[in-house]
């Protein structure tokens, strides 16, 4: 997702099995300069492939960490931080409201991985189109 434009860029599907790091590099389009996260992708930073390309990594606190943050004045700075980063990530979430609502695909059923992706890659564009339609009809 891009948090300027709030379209989706790029679309990776995986089998359910699968850690979320593990296609990550592959959602980047090399452009970035910092990538919001959230908690399922710490350590992000560490792996091979993100190694020299001069990103910086927002990623959100595990939400045990973050309740048991003690009442200090460090502890109130960190959970307001916790705070900025999920406004940005919030941004990105629309899309997926719009895939979601608007198209009715709440969850995937057992079609098989190429299908799925398909389907997947049709409703992220039509999801790009809805939410800039607007923008594309005034133009005209």
């Amino acid at each position: 997702m891009d948090s300027e434009s709030g379209l989706i860029h790029s679309v990776e599907t995986t089998a359910a099995h699968g850690h979320d790091l593990t296609p990550a590099a592959d959602l980047l389009h090399g452009e970035e300069t910092v990538v919001y996260a959230d908690a399922g992708y710490q350590g992000i930073e560490k792996r091979e492939e993100m190694q020299g390309r001069g990103i910086g990594f927002r990623v959100a606190m595990r939400p045990g960490k973050r309740r048991v943050l003690p009442d200090t004045p460090e502890g109130r700075l960190d959970d307001l931080v916790e705070t900025a980063k999920a406004h940005i990530r919030a941004k990105v979430e629309h899309p997926f409201r719009v895939i979601k609502q608007q198209f009715g695909f709440q969850k995937t059923r057992l079609r098989g991985m190429i299908k799925n992706r398909c389907k997947v890659n049709v409703l992220a564009a039509l999801s790009n189109l809805f939410m800039e339609r607007r923008r594309l009809l005034c133009n005209s």
